[in-house]
């Protein structure tokens, strides 16, 4: 599996504190089946992004852990005014590997009618916007037909495993499963930032969406889009996910009316 999102670099952000943190949630996520994991540390109003550190500190993790899981560089880039002119300024700045994604996280407090404009700025300098964890925002909860519109647009979407296992709350979830059922999901990532409460293990969140939606679904969320994304190659961003079969208590509903 491939995690585009995740805080495993110490000292960066609210992410590992220390470097001992950090091995231990490198361990866990090869453990569980993880071969590539992005570093995406926060830019934001409390977190400065600093590129060269970020490339020293993966270098450090690759020569403790002998290269497993592969670490990538990428940033959690919140969509301020300073972030959106540097990011369209210096397209690789801030994007996975250098390349053509960028992960963006949209305010809990706050979002602008303008949205749709600042990604279609992004997308003119060759960056995909990837929005993270839309079903945990609460406003985007209420408001999932704004999410329609950028995928429309030409983004693509990321919800967080944890999501999926109800470790966000019901709402988190309810919000998870209504953009399953719309096919507005295009990768599952971890954004981990413990090794306990916010683990970057994602095999169970693999296991539940390979029996609910099929192991082809699965194997497009955690390991063909994610690895084409860290490749910088093609996604696309069509609603290509079928919703989950009927419960038996539907088909048995269904079977009845028939």
């Amino acid at each position: 599996m491939v995690d585009i999102h995740s805080h495993v670099l110490w000292g960066m952000d609210d992410g590992a504190p220390t470097i001992e943190v950090s091995l231990e949630m490198l361990r866990l996520a090869a453990e569980a089946g993880t071969t590539d994991i992005v570093a995406t540390p926060h830019s934001n109003g409390e977190f400065e992004y600093k590129p060269d550190l970020i490339a020293e500190r993966i270098q450090e993790l690759t020569e403790r852990t002998g290269g497993v899981p592969r670490i990538h560089r990428g940033c959690d880039l919140h969509l301020s005014f300073d972030n959106i002119s540097t990011a369209v300024e210096d397209p690789s700045r801030f994007s996975i590997n250098g390349l053509r994604y960028v992960l963006v996280e949209c305010s809990d407090l706050h979002i602008s009618g303008s949205m749709s404009k600042v990604l279609d700025r992004l997308l003119r300098v060759d960056l995909v916007p990837i929005v993270t964890h839309p079903e945990r925002n609460p406003i985007l909860q209420k408001e999932i037909s704004r999410v329609e519109n950028w995928v429309e647009l030409g983004c693509l979407v990321q919800i967080t495993a944890g999501s999926l296992l109800g470790t966000f709350g019901k709402r988190a979830e309810a919000a998870a499963d209504k953009l399953f059922s719309k096919g507005l999901v295009h990768v599952i990532a971890s954004d981990a930032h413990d090794p306990v409460h916010r683990h970057p293990r994602l095999d169970e969140a693999y296991a539940a969406i390979s029996s609910r939606y099929g192991a082809g679904t699965a194997k497009l969320l955690f390991i063909d889009n994610p690895r084409r994304i860290i490749e910088g190659r093609f996604v696309s961003n069509e609603r290509t996910i079928s919703p989950p079969p009927p419960r038996w208590w539907q088909f048995w509903q269904r079977t009845g009316r028939d």
